[in-house]
C-alpha cells in the first residue's frame, strides 16, 4: 500500500491507495522549520485513524512547506519512519507535489497562489527551474498575502469605494492599531494578510476588489512566469485556494499576457493520487 501526505503549516492531508480504494485523513500541518522530530511524532501519534496508522505500508510520498533541504527533510522522514518502520520514505518539496499534481508526466509550468506564492518549470519528472517567490516581504505577487496586503493599504489610504470601506468595517470592525498590531506584531503576518480575500471573495465583481486581484495575477505572470523559457507555448496551471476562487480573474489576465491556462485546481492531492496510482 501507498500513503501520499501533502502537507502545510496549518494541515496535512493523508492519502491511503489500496488496490482501487482510497482512504483519507486529516491532521495538523507541520513544518520542519519549526518543529522537532517529537512534535511531529506526537502529531501523529495523537491525530492518525488506525486504518492508516495500522496499515502496512510499503511506501511514503511526503510533500511538505518547509522541505526544501536535505536537513528538514530527514527530520519528517525520521518522524514517519517510527510510524511506519518497513516503509520506504521519500519526502519533497511541496512545489514538486504541485508540478505532479498538475501536470504528471508532461512538461509544463506548475504554480501555487495559496497564502503564498511559487512556481516552477518542470520536464515531467523533475523541476527543472524555479523562480525564487521572495515571500511576502520582497515578492509572492498574485498569493493571499500579496493580494490582502494591497486591499489593507488602499483601506487605511481611503483609496477604496465608499461601500467597500462600509462593508469591511461593518464585518471587522478593527481600528487602526488593530490591523497594524496584526501585521507587525503578531507571529503570522502573512496568514493574517491572505485571511482578507474570503472578504474579497464576497465583493470581487466591484470595479475596486477586481481591479486588486486582476492587477496582482498580472504581475505574477510578469515576476514569475515570463522568466520561464517558453512560458507562452507551455501550459501553466496552478493549485491553492486563491488561484481556485479567483479562477475567472486570473484566466483574464492569463488571456492578456498570452499565456494557456492549463488546471487550476484547489489542492494538489487529487492529482497526486492520479499520479502515485500508477505506482500500486
Amino acid at each position: 500500500m501507498i500513503l501520499i501526505a501533502d502537507s502545510g503549516a496549518t494541515k496535512t492531508t493523508w492519502a491511503l491507495l489500496k488496490d482501487n480504494d482510497v482512504i483519507t485523513h486529516h491532521t495538523s500541518g507541520f513544518n520542519p522549520y519549526y518543529m522537532a522530530p517529537d512534535v511531529i511524532q506526537k502529531i501523529l501519534s495523537d491525530e492518525m485513524i488506525t486504518e492508516i496508522s495500522g496499515a502496512d505500508v510499503s511506501k511514503i510520498y511526503y510533500y511538505g512547506s518547509g522541505c526544501s533541504t536535505e536537513n528538514n527533510c530527514a527530520v519528517v522522514s525520521t518522524a514517519l519512519k517510527d510510524h511506519f518502520p518497513e516503509a520506504k520514505i521519500e519526502v519533497q518539496h511541496d512545489l514538486l507535489a504541485a508540478a505532479r499534481a498538475l501536470l504528471g508526466r508532461s512538461e509544463g509550468i506548475a504554480c501555487i497562489l495559496g497564502t503564498g506564492a511559487n512556481s516552477c518549470s518542470y520536464d515531467g519528472e523533475k523541476i527543472t527551474h524555479n523562480v525564487p517567490s521572495l515571500g511576502y516581504m520582497f515578492g509572492d505577487e498574485g498569493s493571499g498575502a500579496y493580494i490582502g496586503r494591497k486591499f489593507l493599504t488602499a483601506y487605511l489610504k481611503k483609496k477604496l469605494a465608499k461601500e467597500i470601506i462600509d462593508a469591511f468595517d461593518e464585518e471587522f470592525q478593527y481600528t487602526l492599531e488593530d490591523i497594524l498590531r496584526s501585521v507587525y506584531n503578531d507571529g503570522n503576518p502573512s496568514s493574517y494578510m491572505a485571511s482578507f480575500t474570503r472578504f474579497l471573495s464576497k465583493h470581487e465583481h466591484h470595479d475596486d476588489v477586481r481591479e486588486i486581484l486582476f492587477s496582482s495575477f498580472i504581475e505574477f505572470f510578469s515576476e514569475s512566469v515570463s522568466k520561464y523559457n517558453r512560458y507562452k507555448l507551455l501550459p501553466v496551471s496552478f493549485v491553492g485556494s486563491v488561484a481556485f476562487h479567483f479562477r475567472h480573474i486570473l484566466n483574464e489576465a492569463a488571456w492578456q499576457q498570452g499565456v494557456s491556462i492549463g488546471r487550476i485546481e484547489q489542492a494538489p492531492i487529487d492529482g497526486l493520487i492520479r499520479y502515485h496510482k500508477e505506482d500500486v
